[in-house]
């Protein structure tokens, strides 16, 4: 069911793609327990961790492609120095994914710069065309063969994230973009009002306009991206409030609702501990007590599928593993429903 897996994250730092996590990347010893294949790590083997589990899965499955992501919200602000010399940046990170002790891991690289000429954790002033620069320079170093995607912003708004940077320029560089079209609205909002935070479909009363799938799959390809290089995102956790009396969207709320972390809650535990009460704009929704969540469930991810068909989209992609139950009931889910 699985085609792709974007191992996150790789840095950003000094120009350079660099190293997230050595010790979880290729140090980590994995017990037999731990491992892909059952088998111990030994001691003075020359890949462990992550890396190594990975080789062990493609290995088992071997149509599995692996790409490594750099960046991510918490890991952006280095693209901004990056991309002043793109080319040193591009062979920087050619250089390392292709690094002789897991060269074989990988197939590719994603970025997930958040956000070009635009701002998220911090705010990126490096002008309209470096987003495409990047692309161009990556392209250049990691030849024809290997994959290069991004993970994008999905806001459709006028003026917004999408607007701010050459999305359209760049296509001819990526094999897809991976659209980030979750986290539309959640508990940055603390007193509400409560939304769903990954809108297929605008509704009466959406607290802003273009924050919606749809309207960015639209932005996306009158900027000239080609629908088969746009994959649609799914979340695999909900957000939600508390101090919520209201059922239906749009009421108010104290704050985040108690999860993994403030406002944020697996799929795999959200199912059973408030399961869906109601759907808007194509995602559901859950009240129960005083909580309010949404999230998607198999049945609304098989409506998001059916549209990304009817739209001629590449495919989906989802954050993260983690999020579905032991079983993949969204992963299935996101399998049949492109079928």
């Amino acid at each position: 069911k699985i085609t792709h897996i974007n191992y996150a994250f790789g840095n950003v730092q000094n120009g350079k793609c660099t190293i997230g996590d050595a010790y979880e990347d290729y140090e980590k010893s994995y017990t037999a327990a731990q491992s892909v294949d059952g088998k111990a790590d030994a001691w003075d083997q020359p890949l462990r961790g992550h890396f190594n589990q990975l080789r062990k899965l493609k290995a088992q499955y071997p149509h599995i492609k692996i790409l490594w992501s750099f960046g991510g919200w918490t890991w952006s602000g280095g693209f901004g120095q990056a991309v002043q010399n793109p080319t040193a940046f591009a062979q920087s990170c050619y250089d390392l994914v292709e690094d002789p002790r897991w060269a074989d891991v990988f197939d590719g690289i994603d970025l997930d710069w958040e956000y070009p000429n635009a701002c998220g954790l911090t705010c990126d002033t490096s002008g309209p065309a470096a987003f495409k620069n990047m692309m161009q320079a990556m392209r250049a170093a990691f030849g024809p063969d290997n994959l290069l995607t991004a993970a994008i912003t999905a806001d459709g708004s006028n003026g917004g994230k999408i607007d701010a940077a050459d999305y359209g320029g760049a296509a001819q560089y990526i094999n897809w973009y991976d659209v980030m079209t979750y986290d539309y609205f959640g508990t940055w909002a603390a007193q509400g009002p409560t939304a769903p935070h990954s809108p297929l479909t605008s509704y009466p009363g959406i607290p802003a306009e273009g924050f919606n799938s749809a309207d960015a799959i639209a932005k996306l390809k009158a900027k000239g991206v080609p629908a088969s290089k746009l994959l649609l995102g799914i979340g695999f956790y909900g957000r939600g409030w508390t101090g919520v009396t209201q059922s239906a969207p749009g009421g108010t709320a104290t704050g985040p609702a108690a999860g993994i972390e403030p406002g944020n809650q697996y799929y795999k535990v959200l199912k059973t501990t408030c399961p869906a009460t109601g759907t808007v704009g194509g995602t559901a929704y859950a009240h129960c007590g005083n909580d309010w969540w949404s999230y998607d469930t198999p049945a609304t991810v098989g409506t998001k599928m059916a549209w990304a068909k009817s739209q001629g989209l590449g495919g989906a992609f989802f954050w993260e593993f983690n999020g579905d139950t032991a079983n993949g009931e969204l992963v299935t889910a996101i399998n049949s429903g492109l079928k």
